[in-house]
């Protein structure tokens, strides 16, 4: 039978109790410098079930959601996860988290389970059983780094990123087409999780004279960074891949007017599919609840595709889903999302900061 409220449980608990649910692993972090996203990103998978619920559930049973910290190390996320599959405590995993997180899970997977994976990520790392909802660099940021050379005369682009796959990749893929567009990477450099002293990043970016900035920093080392940057009076363009409205908070605003978050879903997005997200969320979860963003609404987004695949395949065998991946569809707040080779391929929005909202310019 369907039920209106999804619960949310801790992995010990799922272990311990017996049930008729099909438990899902949702793995967000809230803890690590990730933590700020994992308020909404619950709120947005819970959204989704109870939604998946109300219309009879998943292979007709209810959803229940088994919460797993995400921002802890790779390897001890990956263990846990692992073990709720192994033991048949997990059914399914979706979330979003780290690139790092993510490989080790899918490692310890090995395709057990089908994992939903919600953000943007680096591209490749095609494994049986994973789907990939966000875009990749070519999708996500190709078309900030055009819009600022075009707009903002950016010829000059000093790279910051922490130091694992994701910004690794990403600014790969940036130097490669920057220098397509004759543009040049005066400067590069990666920094490990929870470093803010960041002196000496801002005084080697200020000697290489930039015109703009590349930002694969996350969470907290993201706010950090744009903090220290607002304070040293510095004034360059700035392209974040990891930029959403909660980080946006954690700086407190922005007014320079060059402040830019390139993700597939902005809450200010003025859309039929994106106002109704939106009005649902309020509802289910009040006026106070933590910010809709684009990595929470990855969860919704995720927990509905799992569903979408489940039904087309009749079951979450994973040869079985394979089977059937390409094609599935489902309508979130960015519209239409249409797997192809188990990922979604969709341009990112360009949100310019403005106080503590983004005004969507590309």
């Amino acid at each position: 039978m369907a039920q209106a409220i999804t619960s949310v449980i801790e992995p010990l608990e799922a272990q311990l109790l017996q049930g008729v649910a099909l438990r899902v692993g949702l793995v967000v972090p809230v803890s690590g410098v990730l933590g700020l996203v994992g308020p909404c990103a619950i709120n947005c998978a819970v959204l989704a079930a109870d939604e998946v619920n109300l219309a009879g559930g998943m292979l007709g049973r209810p959803i229940e959601l088994v919460l797993v910290d995400g921002g802890r190390p790779a390897e001890q996320v990956a263990a846990e996860v692992g073990e709720l599959a192994r033991n048949k405590v997990i059914d399914a995993v979706v979330g979003t988290c780290g690139s790092d997180v993510r490989i080790a899970v899918v490692r310890t997977l090995a395709g057990r389970v089908p994992f939903v994976y919600a953000p943007p990520y680096e591209g490749g790392g095609h494994s049986p059983g994973v789907y990939f909802l966000g875009e990749t660099p070519e999708h996500q940021l190709r078309p900030g780094l055009d819009w600022l050379i075009d707009q903002r005369r950016a010829r000059r682009w000093f790279l910051l990123g922490n130091d694992y796959i994701w910004p690794r990749l990403v600014h790969g893929a940036a130097r490669r087409h920057l220098a397509a567009r004759g543009a040049t990477v005066v400067g590069e450099r990666y920094v490990p999780y929870g470093k803010h002293d960041l002196t000496s990043v801002l005084e080697k970016m200020v000697v290489s004279r930039p015109d703009a900035v590349l930002l694969s920093l996350i969470g907290s080392d993201l706010v950090a960074f744009n903090r220290a940057f607002g304070e040293a009076g510095l004034g360059y363009p700035r392209l974040c891949g990891a930029l959403e409205e909660h980080g946006l908070l954690g700086i407190g605003g922005d007014d320079t007017g060059e402040l830019y978050g390139a993700m597939g879903y902005f809450s200010s997005l003025v859309t039929d599919d994106s106002l109704s997200l939106g009005e649902r969320y309020v509802r289910r979860f009040g006026v106070n609840a933590p910010l809709l963003n684009g990595h929470g609404q990855g969860c919704y987004e995720a927990i509905l595709m799992l569903a979408a695949l489940a039904r087309r395949a009749g079951t979450l065998y994973v040869p079985a889903l394979d089977a059937i991946a390409e094609g599935t569809s489902i309508v979130t707040a960015r519209g239409w999302l249409t797997l192809q080779d188990r990922g979604v391929r969709r341009q990112a929005h360009i949100g310019r900061a403005d106080g503590l909202d983004f005004d969507i310019v590309r």
